[in-house]
């Protein structure tokens, strides 16, 4: 007689039965365990089937296998299913199949543990095959089979295979609950929220598992409110939710902004003592994020019992996004979670925060740091930093980086447009977009406003006329970013009977469009104009913000309302809680200086709860050279070097109030020292011909 033994190769070895001592010998030693068995009573296949239990390596399973070779037990139905199952459970589904083919009549626990190693092992192709094979032999077939093939039909995306299965189950008997489970997600997975609604609604028993399933489906399928809706009735069902459950719920109050329901979700996970983990704490976080409740969504990320990447980096997107952009790179280079690497998202939006507060060299510095995580050439890492870049002034680099993207997608040449106006440089923009244009992309909303402010930037109005009349052909208009452009670009090319026209067909408004027509009204001087709006816009429900009193102060402070702009400076502190900013200090001193009140002005700056800036002490310049006060001037501009002077507006300006009391050396001396810093004034651009179709 003589007996298989199969090697790593699956080569075979012929061994004489007579030796099958010796070689269990040689293959385990002369443990105890052994030395109990020819002693022990017990039937010879249970010891067996304890020393299959304990191996917990491959190596010790092959060893327990090639025992069973020699000591004739390789045919036992039970220990062949051990062995396969082991083998499969250390993730050799090869020799798993192996002994599974070498059983004559496997029963249903046989094929059981086949399809749940090749499961295990993501071979789900192999296990669908299986399965099909096993209908055609076995009669017996029970839920936990159904369940297995149905997750490896779920997880292959191999949904008609999934369908023919529920046949087949309605077919053979009634499922149980968690079988119904399986099939609820695997509609879910497949778009079909119909049909996983409907055996939802067949369940008698339904758990929490089915109702959570339904929902995160609808919530994943952009139909939040509809699970919310299916949440209430479960509670009305009295099913109490689980942590899954309320992840659910709030991804679907982020997805419609719902606050309310989002902080009454919150307020649930505390009373029922859920604890802060990574699930829920992320959900929560991202809920406050979206919401743009910036700082309920840090005190829930203090809460966390552990900050992973995902946690911290929605931290950072959330000050980004909502206007916290210093709050953004202290998280971002806090030591605490020095530990965490950042991906493509983090380096992106970090740049962004540098962006906003245009701090170059903190931007390079990201910049080196996503060369060295190797995350540079993602396109959205790319597109920031074309962003950064550009906010900061840094054009040529803004350049450099744009065309070394290899795959330019619209975000691409929408940042490299953007950065061209806000820079000044509208021509290059309009440029920018027909070499756009040539290559076959199409304009999206964001690229026709950057069109239309580059179009204001030169204050070319018949180029702004033909973007206008595109955007009516693409059906654009309805879009309130667009609307508000095209109502600046009019707005600035002195057409305000267009802007206002635009202005007054408008229905979804927002805070930036009724402050752009303010704005227009300010550049014509129409003073009345601008404060009858402002007072239209608190009628309409819509709150001033601190650009809506920027306007309002600048034009009292061009037309000589000082008293009005006084008036407008404190109800705007008092009556509406804005804290005044750089720019609203400034106004007020360009509108003191402006009247010729130097020592009122010298004394609000003076009284300022924070240090004056350079704007401020600009606007105080602009008046000393509107009256000819070259003393007070001089003292100015030395209060302006101090704090670093690097604005060629106001070399400018300094050397225009010396020409204008003859004092032609210092004049020449202010443009040369424009030169030593390599300041330049841009000059003004016109363009004559340029097509919005490209």
């Amino acid at each position: 007689m003589t007996l298989f033994l199969p090697t790593l190769n699956r080569r075979f070895l012929l061994i004489p039965s007579s030796q099958s001592t010796t070689l269990r010998l040689r293959l385990f030693g002369p443990p105890d365990h052994f030395r109990s068995c020819s002693t022990d009573s017990r039937n010879p296949s249970d010891e067996v089937l304890s020393l299959l239990n304990s191996c917990s390596s491959l190596v010790s399973i092959r060893k327990a296998h090639a025992l069973l070779l020699v000591t004739g037990q390789s045919t036992i139905l039970r220990l062949q299913t051990k062995l396969l199952s082991s083998y499969a459970f250390l993730g050799s589904t090869e020799c798993a199949r192996l002994v599974f083919d070498s059983i004559t009549d496997p029963d249903l626990y046989s094929w059981k543990a086949m399809l749940k190693g090749y499961v295990m092992k993501e071979k789900y192709l192999e296990s669908i095959r299986l399965c099909w094979h096993m209908r055609g032999l076995l009669e017996d077939q029970d839920d936990v089979v159904f369940s297995l093939v149905l997750k490896a039909c779920i997880r292959f995306g191999d949904f008609s295979e999934g369908r023919k299965l529920h046949c087949h189950i309605i077919k053979v008997g009634s499922p149980d609950v968690f079988l119904l489970n399986v099939l609820i997600n695997l509609y879910c997975k497949c778009c079909d929220m119909k049909s996983a609604c409907s055996i939802l609604d067949s369940i008698p028993d339904r758990n929490v598992v089915s109702w959570t399933t339904v929902i995160t489906g609808l919530v994943q399928h952009n139909r939040a409110k509809d699970g919310l809706v299916l949440f209430n009735k479960m509670r009305s069902a009295r099913v109490f939710p689980s942590v899954y459950t309320m992840s659910s719920v709030l991804s679907a109050c982020s997805f419609l902004y719902a606050l309310h329901q989002g902080r009454w979700t919150h307020c649930c996970i505390l009373k029922e003592g859920m604890g802060m983990n990574s699930f829920v704490g992320s959900a929560l976080l991202n809920m406050y994020v979206k919401c743009a409740e910036v700082t309920d969504a840090r005190a829930v990320f203090d809460e966390l019992e552990i900050v992973d990447l995902v946690s911290w980096t929605t931290m950072i997107v959330g000050y980004t996004q909502n206007g916290y952009p210093l709050e953004a790179l202290n998280l971002f280079t806090d030591q605490r979670w020095a530990t965490i690497v950042p991906n493509s998202i983090t380096i992106a939006s970090a740049l962004s925060a540098c962006g906003q507060l245009h701090n170059l060299s903190i931007g390079r510095l990201i910049h080196m740091c996503g060369i060295k995580l190797g995350v540079e050439d993602n396109n959205v890492v790319m597109n920031a930093l074309v962003n950064m870049y550009a906010k900061c002034c840094a054009i040529k680099e803004a350049e450099s980086v744009f065309c070394r993207i290899s795959e330019k997608d619209l975000v691409t040449w929408n940042s490299m447009m953007a950065g061209y106006s806000q820079n000044s440089l509208g021509h290059d923009a309009l440029l920018l977009f027909y070499q756009m244009r040539s290559e076959g992309y199409l304009p999206d909303a964001v690229t026709l406003v950057n069109a239309l402010s580059a179009s204001a930037c030169i204050s070319s109005l018949h180029v702004g006329c033909l973007f206008h009349a595109y955007a009516i052909k693409a059906a654009f208009l309805p879009n309130v970013y667009v609307s508000t452009a095209l109502l600046n670009l009019y707005n600035k090319c002195g057409d305000l009977a267009s802007a206002s026209s635009i202005f007054d067909e408008m229905s979804n408004k927002n805070a930036i469009t009724w402050c752009a027509m303010m704005g227009g009204f300010g550049m014509q001087g129409d003073s009345t104009s601008s404060l009858d709006l402002l007072q239209k816009m608190v009628k309409d429900d819509m709150k001033p913000n601190d650009v809506a009193f920027t306007n309002i102060l600048s034009t009292c402070s061009h037309t000589g309302m000082l008293k009005e702009g006084k008036k407008q400076f404190e109800k705007m502190s008092r009556t509406y809680d804005i804290v005044p900013s750089t720019k609203h200090y400034a106004c007020m001193v360009d509108m003191l200086a402006r009247a010729g009140r130097f020592q009122d002005a010298l004394e609000f700056i003076n009284r300022m709860p924070v240090k004056a800036e350079i704007s401020v002490w600009g606007a105080l310049l602009h008046g000393c050279q509107l009256h000819s006060r070259l003393d007070l001037g001089e003292k100015t501009l030395r209060k302006m070097m101090e704090l670093r002077l690097d604005t060629p507006d106001y070399y400018v300006l300094m050397s225009n109030l010396y020409a204008s009391d003859g004092r032609w050396d210092k004049a020449l001396e202010m443009r040369e020292l424009m030169k030593l810093k390599g300041l330049i004034k841009l000059p003004g651009s016109s363009i004559t011909q340029f097509s919005a179709d490209g």
